[in-house]
Parts: structure tokens; C-alpha cells; sequence
């Protein structure tokens, strides 16, 4: 298996919200709401569309973990959520329900979604499922949310395995050095 990275670049993540939202508002929900939950893909394709409707906070048990999981709504999340829902007429159980009947869209699928927007719009980096988690965690981390936060949201064993995960690479880390000059 192909290890993804993050989506380091936020014109890419843009462009890919651009991309999907034309194409099929389910998919966009899916991007949106994976890089701003920082859920597995397991959980995202879990998700009810009692879960989300008029909601504020999410509250799952995590499949891996069997944890609870509960975290508020962002509001870019909030009009995803409601801009989907308006337009779906059969009041499905599943949020990314599968157009072959009553059931979530599988892992593979949700892979070439996410994979199809970067291509269509030029990335090369490896890209899969993986990558709206660790794209949320970078974000945070970059937007400088302390690495202890982000490990515990992102349910890590410690703060170095968060930094690996995310993708900061030591001359990311380098360059603070470099660039503090006090």
C-alpha cells in the first residue's frame, strides 16, 4: 500500500472542492467533511445522515478504536451538510450512500473520488483516502495547533508519531532554526 501524504498546498484544496462540488455535491461533502473531522474512512463512510442533520456535534463510536467520538461541526461543514441534503430526495440512512442501493460507498470508491479531483486538477503526490485525515491534521498543525492537541485528536500514541503522520519533515523543522534569529 502507497503511503499518502497531506494536501500541503490550500490552492490545491481549493481547486479540489472546485472540482468535486461541480461534479457530485455527495463527493464534495465527503472531501469537506473528511479535511475538516480528521475522521478514518472507515468512520466517515459510517456516518448516518442522523448524525449530521441539524446537528452541531457529531458523536460516533470509532471502528478502530471502539472509542467515543464527539467533536462540534465547523460551519463550512454545516452548509456542506445542508446544501447535500436539500438536494436528496430519498431519505437514505447513509450520508454516502452507494448509487447501487442502500448502502455506503465503499473504501475503493471513496479512494477514486478523492484521487480522480487531485489528478483532474494536476497533483501527483500520492493521494488517497488517507490523505483528508492527515490533510486536517497538518492544517491544524500548521495553523498552529499545538502537536499534543492534534495527537490526541487524531488518537496517537505520541507527539512524534503525529509529526510523522502529518508529514512535517525535519527541514520543516530545520528552517525554525534557521529562521528565528532572536
Amino acid at each position: 500500500m502507497e503511503c499518502v501524504e497531506p494536501i500541503r498546498n490550500k490552492k490545491q484544496i481549493k481547486a479540489i472542492k472546485h472540482y468535486l462540488k461541480k461534479q457530485n455535491l455527495r463527493d464534495y461533502l465527503l472531501f469537506v467533511l473528511g479535511i475538516n473531522s480528521g475522521l478514518r474512512i472507515s468512520d466517515l463512510l459510517l456516518l448516518k445522515v442522523s448524525d449530521v442533520k441539524e446537528k452541531d456535534r457529531v458523536v460516533i463510536r470509532e471502528k478502530k478504536t471502539g472509542k467515543i467520538k464527539d467533536f462540534p461541526l465547523s460551519d463550512i461543514c454545516k452548509v456542506t451538510i445542508n446544501e447535500y441534503l436539500s438536494t436528496v430526495n430519498d431519505q437514505s440512512d447513509w450520508l454516502f450512500k452507494s448509487k447501487k442501493g442502500d448502502r455506503p460507498i465503499t473504501r475503493v470508491q471513496a479512494y477514486r473520488i478523492i484521487n480522480r479531483a487531485a489528478r483532474a486538477i494536476g497533483m501527483t503526490e500520492a493521494i488517497g483516502t488517507h490523505t483528508l485525515r492527515k490533510t486536517f491534521g497538518y492544517w491544524a498543525y500548521q495553523s498552529g495547533v499545538d502537536v499534543i492537541k492534534i495527537q490526541k485528536l487524531l488518537n496517537h500514541s505520541a507527539p512524534s508519531v503525529t509529526l510523522a503522520y502529518i508529514g512535517i519533515t525535519k527541514d520543516e523543522l530545520d528552517s525554525i532554526y534557521i529562521n528565528l534569529n532572536l
